[in-house]
């Protein structure tokens, strides 16, 4: 059962002894870490070593957590949260026969019904189809749009109602380097502008030095808890790629070290970027 009694330390997230069970099979195993608050932090890992889980249990919809698990102050899946966190799953989750505009209306009356937030909802929703840049597409169906767009779409979804913390599974799956590229651009711009909080998960190792903080997982666990400098630093190498295999090489998981202070955002992407 989660421990609803751990203590709230500085962090957007913080884990201790977390534990995920599914079918009789330990999924997750004993992870301890911290997301610094607005920054963009990366969950870097091959297919199957439970990121997916993981942000899961983030957002409070994984079943057989244990451990402690404080997402903005307050427990994982504590209602308050509802409306503070932005999830976008692997899969886009708009309707393909609504269209860009409809889509957002649906989902932003699900999180603010009635009529008394009807101009509220208008407001929110022109909002974030104009941060993921989809303005001209407003009235487009969303089952005509590229996978680039669509993607867009979901995380206009999970913008609504400025939520304090964003995350999301593998957003950049299926695109092209150039969209990859203009997706993370958005993801800089959204994290300085709103200051937001955003975990974005990637088995794509080259995608780690756009990140201003990493977690790396295997098999279920994290091997570092790290900025992609003090990691390369660490291990004696030149990428992340290179870093994460000398972790996984190392003889027997040992504990993760003490993680190296966040100074601020990736040096090597800027926040703001042209739209």
């Amino acid at each position: 059962m989660m421990n609803l009694l751990a203590p709230t330390a500085t962090g957007a997230i913080r884990a201790h002894g977390l534990t995920v069970r599914r079918g009789g099979r330990t999924v997750l195993r004993d992870l301890g870490f911290s997301v610094p608050t607005g920054l963009i932090t990366g969950l870097l890992g091959p297919s199957g070593c439970g990121k997916s889980t993981l942000m899961r249990a983030i957002t409070g919809t994984q079943a057989g957590v244990g451990g402690s698990l404080d997402v903005l102050g307050r427990p994982a899946g504590d209602a308050t949260l509802r409306a503070r966190i932005g999830y976008v799953t692997q899969a886009p989750s708009v309707y393909d026969d609504l269209t860009v505009r409809q889509n957002l209306d649906y989902f932003a009356a699900v999180l603010e019904p009635g009529r008394a937030h009807r101009a509220d909802r208008r407001d929110s929703v022109a909002r974030a189809i104009d941060e993921v840049g989809l303005a001209s597409h407003a009235d487009a169906l969303a089952g005509r749009l590229s996978g680039g767009q669509r993607s867009r779409v979901s995380l206009a979804v999970a913008l609504l109602g400025t939520p304090e913390l964003l995350v999301l599974d593998e957003p950049t799956v299926g695109l092209d380097p150039v969209l990859r590229r203009d997706l993370w651009q958005l993801l800089h711009r959204i994290a300085a502008e709103r200051a937001a909080t955003i975990l974005v998960s990637s088995h794509v190792m080259d995608e780690a030095e756009r990140c201003d903080r990493l977690l790396l997982m295997r098999d279920g666990r994290i091997l570092a808890d790290d900025t992609p400098a003090a990691l390369r630093a660490r291990t004696g190498t030149d990428t992340v790629e290179a870093a994460f295999l000398h972790l996984v090489d190392a003889p027997g998981p040992g504990p993760t070290p003490t993680p190296t202070p966040t100074p601020g955002p990736a040096s090597g992407e800027p926040r703001k970027s042209p739209r």
